[in-house]
């Protein structure tokens, strides 16, 4: 399924708008294709893409980058209803051996990303009185992971910010909230060693990684009417049991 060209060749006139960035694969794919099942006029943004695939490239870190595709979203859906913040980086070290370089590149994907893409939208949402940003955090950022320490910072990050955004936002009806995946057979987990990932499946109670398709219902879910309506600055969590708040 192309669920990045013009969305609205593909649902009815009352879909609505939604972007996801990090949409070209894994967690962020399986979102888009979602609300496109569900009858969403959807953009993918993503840094790789763009070669005619419909996918609107993007580096999350920039912020020239961030501003012109979502006006280029704009131009396909219109107003943009619903953003999921789904691009990510993923990497491995101790934290005695990380460089400065590692850890201030995680940082700028994996929140300042966040960051950005929620200033892009914010506004034109409160103004028209609607709006609902997810943002994909992880269930590291409640309980952190050995040799993660950057990725457990951006991800707390994340959740903070979401909580501190929904208050900003929430009289407007723009309801911010944030999904804390475990690991999940994603791409962005394949770069991680295999020691890692053996011990962490022996942590969880269901004993395995999930699937993106498992953790694209929650998105779907917290940008309904009304499912999503009570929903403000709350973290759901897919995450096999990992955590139990």
């Amino acid at each position: 399924m192309n669920i990045s060209t013009n969305a609205a060749d593909q649902v009815s006139s009352d879909g609505r708008a939604v972007v996801v960035t990090g949409g070209s694969s894994g967690i962020g794919k399986a979102i888009a294709e979602a609300f496109v099942a569900n009858g969403d006029r959807v953009a993918v943004l993503d840094r790789a893409g763009g070669d005619g695939d419909g996918t609107i490239r993007v580096d999350v870190a920039d912020e020239a980058s961030v501003r012109a595709a979502f006006a280029e979203a704009r131009d396909r859906l219109g107003p943009i209803d619903v953003l999921v913040n789904s691009a990510g980086l993923l990497t491995e070290s101790p934290l005695e051996e990380m460089s400065l370089a590692m850890w201030n590149e995680t940082l700028t994907v994996d929140l300042t990303g966040v960051f950005l893409c929620c200033r892009e939208v914010v506004g034109e949402m409160r103004q028209r009185k609607w709006g609902r940003i997810i943002n994909i955090a992880s269930q590291l950022a409640i309980k952190g992971g050995v040799g993660l320490t950057h990725y457990s910072a951006a991800k707390a990050g994340v959740v903070g910010l979401s909580k501190a955004l929904a208050l900003e936002t929430a009289a407007d009806n723009v309801l911010v909230n944030c999904i804390a995946p475990g690991p999940i057979e994603t791409p962005l987990v394949e770069g991680i060693s295999e020691s890692w990932k053996a011990a962490k499946r022996a942590e969880l109670p269901l004993r395995r990684f999930g699937r993106p398709e498992e953790v694209a219902p929650a998105a779907v879910l917290l940008a309904s009417d009304p499912g999503g309506n009570l929903f403000v600055g709350q973290t759901l969590g897919p995450n096999s049991g990992d955590v139990m708040p």
